[in-house]
């Protein structure tokens, strides 16, 4: 492995600048993927078909949803990676990164065999009109050809963020996304296929991405440490790796569950409403990556701190993530009630529309707040690989917010749903946190 990616296992330092040196890449390759959403719509703009348009957006949310699902891989990964690099076990790095390979090589063949009915589930509950469909059907189709080597990816990124080489990480992410555009563009429009070129621009990064790190990871490898395939396959280590990421895609299935649930119901005020909840949603999206970003580095050090038996530097990692976290927080609130309304009345013209925005902005300016336990407590317990914990405080989490929208929402409208959300948000991060002392006693002593 490359000297950046060994650890000794000794006893170290957490300091602002270790957590920035993830935070901060990680946060500018989050933002790397919604560039490539607005790329891909305007390049299918292009050729004034709304049923093209609309295909991509539901092929879009069909795709979000299995990837955000299998998102474990790379969660899973980084948290394991992270605890052997704490060690200072190479060994072991190596056999959690080929162990992650394989499922997802696994996990991503299955994806083509279950292309057919993943893609008519996605259309049947959607419900498009006829040529909405047909449009997804074509996208869907190509698309899925990705689906081994976006898996894969997961793996390659997983490893890279558990040894803490953000920046690494994000040359990757920005390689996918470059590539991914270019194609699309190239596919799309020069060529005229369309919604199949941007399909096919969609595999071309993807594939790109999968050959260049994996062939950059193996660059690195210390092959006197490699480890035997036994070692690869141990029943053990395997069924943890599965027990984990069933605990993260159960936890995820949960997260996705609840803001499906805060869409149906706003849509149940009306169009007016639910176009403002919509633009409103994009202030919390926003929040969303550098948070993202924390997290990340929540992940790699806790779960480094977790493999060198080292509680000073797990104690520090929590304090100055979560530290951060609120303090950008604070200041993207302060941000949003000062200049959310003139950014509502730029995203539309609909007076009704900006109305309603601005009367729930204070809400959705307190989801940036609200979130920042949840956000930072879910690093650290994927880093730790507490993931049975982390999945049953979700699960507690969500019953929260189901018996908040059935007391709140009937009496109270929008209002109620917008904070039965922040509830949501904030349970999560607070259960997390009242239970992290007694769960760190068990492996600190």
């Amino acid at each position: 492995m490359t000297a950046a990616s060994r650890s000794d296992g000794a006893p170290f330092e957490v300091t602002n600048r270790m957590v920035f040196a993830i935070a901060a890449p990680m946060t500018l390759a989050f933002l790397t993927t919604p560039i490539l959403g607005i790329v891909d719509t305007t390049v299918i703009g292009q050729f004034g078909d709304a049923a093209l348009i609309g295909g991509l957006a539901v092929g879009a949310i069909v795709f979000d949803i299995v990837f955000t699902t299998l998102n474990f891989l790379r969660s899973g990964t980084t948290g394991f990676v992270a605890q052997a690099f704490g060690r200072g076990d190479e060994t072991e790095q190596q056999a959690v990164f080929w162990r992650a390979v394989i499922l997802a090589a696994g996990l991503g063949l299955a994806l083509l065999a279950l292309a057919w009915p993943i893609r008519e589930l996605g259309i049947a509950l959607m419900n498009p009109g006829p040529e909405v469909a047909e449009a997804t059907r074509t996208y869907v189709t190509v698309r899925m050809f990705a689906a081994p080597f976006s898996l894969v990816n997961y793996a390659i990124l997983g490893l890279l963020l558990g040894q803490g080489r953000a920046m690494a990480a994000l040359l990757l992410q920005t390689l996918l996304n470059g590539i991914n555009i270019a194609g699309s563009i190239y596919f799309g429009l020069v060529l005229g296929w369309a919604i199949e070129g941007v399909a096919f621009g969609t595999i071309l990064g993807e594939a790109t991405a999968a050959a260049a790190g994996f062939w950059w990871i193996m660059r690195g490898f210390d092959r006197a440490r490699a480890p035997s395939w036994s070692r690869v396959f141990g029943r053990a280590a395997f069924l943890r790796l599965v027990s984990v990421n069933r605990d993260i895609m159960i936890r995820s299935f949960a997260l996705l569950a609840g803001f499906s649930l805060f869409t149906r119901t706003g849509a149940q005020f009306g169009a007016v409403t639910l176009a403002a909840n919509a633009i409103l949603m994009n202030f919390f999206m926003v929040a969303s990556y550098y948070l993202d970003g924390l997290a990340t580095a929540a992940e790699q050090i806790a779960g480094r701190a977790v493999g060198a038996r080292h509680a000073p530097a797990f104690w520090r990692a929590v304090k100055l993530t979560c530290l951060w976290g609120f303090v950008l927080a604070g200041v993207s609130t302060v941000v949003i009630l000062a200049a959310g309304g003139p950014v509502i009345d730029f995203m539309t013209t609909a007076e009704p529309v900006r109305a309603a925005a601005r009367s729930y902005l204070p809400w959705a300016a307190a989801t940036a707040l609200m979130g920042v336990l949840a956000f930072e407590m879910d690093g650290v317990y994927i880093g730790a690989t507490w993931s049975r914990d982390m999945r049953n405080m979700m699960l507690a989490s969500l019953a929260l917010f189901f018996a908040l929208l059935w007391l709140l929402v009937p009496v109270f409208g929008n209002h109620g749903l917008w904070f039965a959300l922040n509830a949501f948000l904030g349970a999560r991060g607070l259960t997390l946190l009242a239970i992290l002392p007694g769960r760190a006693g068990k492996v600190f002593g």
